[in-house]
């Protein structure tokens, strides 16, 4: 995914990380793997990129990530809390310095009451809390508690569509975070700055 006017995200933050001495983990579910597969695609990935986990079953976001399995029982696996979640889980269980994570639904039918094009795409890292603290287990007992950012993406288009797109917003987010400035992304509409939550 490079643009005619450089690298892509996947390599810019991967650039970013090398030069910060930071490493970078992937929690994904509705792109099934397809934001490592970017990563890697990269010359130099391994310098930064420590692993991924798709987690495409719902348990396996609570039995693997860590993600609260109440959170999953009540909202499901589409929702931002849990795509915070599996991002702080995945910089966990992979040792990173950074998660990165992706859920939603690309379709084509509705899944736990969101409609198609519904996706959340989320960041956990060492300096996170910077951006927004959010609390997303609970109390102090709960699975996971996660300081970092999440993104409500309202997306169109067919289901590989809306999957490419998932992983341009995901890297574009912590892309935004690390370079400090924000970066173009034609399709998604952020709903944070559209005024949706």
């Amino acid at each position: 995914m490079t643009s005619a006017g450089g690298p892509g995200p996947a390599a810019e933050v991967l650039r970013l990380l090398q030069a910060r001495g930071e490493t970078l983990a992937v929690a994904e579910s509705l792109t099934g793997g397809l934001v490592a597969a970017e990563l890697t695609a990269v010359p130099g990935a391994s310098r930064v990129f420590r692993g991924s986990v798709t987690a495409y079953a719902t348990e396996l976001k609570h039995e693997v990530l860590g993600v609260d399995g109440t959170l999953l029982a009540e909202r499901g696996a589409v929702d931002a809390e849990v795509a915070l979640q599996m991002a702080a889980g995945v910089r966990k269980v992979m040792g990173a310095d950074w998660g990165i994570a992706t859920t939603g639904v690309a379709g084509p039918d509705p899944q736990d009451g969101q409609a198609v094009g519904t996706v959340f795409v989320a960041f956990d890292g060492p300096d996170a809390t910077a951006d927004r603290p959010i609390s997303t287990g609970g109390g102090p007992g709960s699975a996971l508690r996660s300081e970092g950012k999440v993104a409500a993406l309202r997306l169109n288009g067919e289901r590989s569509d809306i999957r490419m797109e998932s992983v341009r917003s995901v890297l574009t987010l912590l892309l935004e975070r690390l370079s400090g400035e924000r970066a173009g992304n034609g399709r998604a509409q952020d709903t944070e700055q559209n005024g949706g939550n």
